[in-house]
Order: structure tokens, then C-alpha cells, then sequence
């Protein structure tokens, strides 16, 4: 969010205003957080899935005899 200031403008806000931009506040830096928790996991989940198929491809070698290096 962007916040202008003006010395000659004062706005006048109830509590309850106050309460529903603290509340979407809230919910945005709570947004904010589970898409940035996402992105890394993304590339966990992608790091774990190339060392299965190294781990899968150094067994196959294995089994025919040939040390993986």
C-alpha cells in the first residue's frame, strides 16, 4: 500500500475502519508469507526428485556390476 500525506487534508476514520485495514493488512502479510513458503518449497520438492533419480540411476549401475563415480 501507498500512503499520500497532506498537511491540509486530515481524515477522519472510526474504529471500525481502522479495525477492517488493520484485518486486510494482517491478511496480506499473511498471503505474502504462504506464497514465499511455496516458491522455496517448490524448489525443495524439485531438489529431492534429482536426488532420487541419481540415487535410482546409481542402483541400476550398481546392479549390473558398474561403480557409480
Amino acid at each position: 500500500m501507498t500512503t499520500l500525506t497532506a498537511p491540509c487534508y486530515v481524515a477522519r476514520t472510526t474504529r471500525f475502519e481502522r479495525m477492517l485495514l488493520t484485518t486486510a493488512a494482517g491478511i496480506d502479510r499473511f498471503v505474502a508469507m504462504r506464497r514465499q513458503r511455496r516458491a522455496s518449497a517448490s524448489r525443495t520438492v524439485a531438489a529431492q526428485a534429482a536426488a532420487v533419480e541419481a540415487r535410482t540411476d546409481a542402483r541400476a549401475l550398481g546392479s549390473i556390476g558398474i561403480l557409480p563415480r
